[in-house]
């Protein structure tokens, strides 16, 4: 028989519960607020716009941002006019020396990538933005990009997608 004490718990923990899980907003255990109402989600094609262009990085890049859209949010994906939408550009991806040496050589390289975004929430427009995204990584300089740059392309798509995920609806 169930003394009033735990009846008491009980009854704390379902109101503590009904108040974590009220409010505006649909929430998953990746802390992601999708509006409430909204279903679908739309991810363009990203081109790369940089001067340099590396063949894998926009096919790379958009299907890490369809990835982390569709396993850490119940919405479906769909080709155009979701309820949350992104777009956009990959506008740098490039390298440049660092940590000069004494006899003015780098005993690394950075590689950079930028990536210009437009978010849009059909539900919540406020919510809506346009940023820039860069992120980057170092390399051995006596490596050549092309031997390292299908690792670094993935480790820093990582980043980017996260970033992005986080600004459009982690509220970060």
């Amino acid at each position: 028989m169930p003394t009033s004490k735990t009846i008491a718990n009980s009854s704390f923990l379902f109101v503590a519960m009904a108040i974590l899980f009220s409010g505006c907003g649909v929430y998953s255990f990746t802390g992601a607020s999708i509006p409430a109402g909204a279903k679908t989600v739309s991810v363009q094609y990203f081109p790369n716009k940089a001067q340099l262009v590396e063949p894998i990085l926009s096919p790379t890049f958009t299907n890490a941002l369809l990835n982390i859209f569709t396993t850490q949010t119940t919405l479906e994906m769909v080709e155009t006019n979701g309820d949350i939408a992104l777009e956009g550009e990959i506008i740098s991806y490039k390298t440049t020396p660092v940590a000069i040496q004494s006899d003015q050589t780098a005993a690394l390289n950075r590689l950079t990538i930028v990536v210009n975004v437009r978010f849009a929430n059909k539900l919540e427009p406020e919510k809506d933005f346009e940023q820039k995204f860069s992120q980057f990584l170092e390399y051995p300089s006596e490596q050549p990009l092309n031997a390292v740059s299908g690792e670094l392309i993935a480790a820093i798509n990582e980043m980017l997608v996260t970033d992005i995920f986080n600004k459009a609806v982690v509220n970060w």
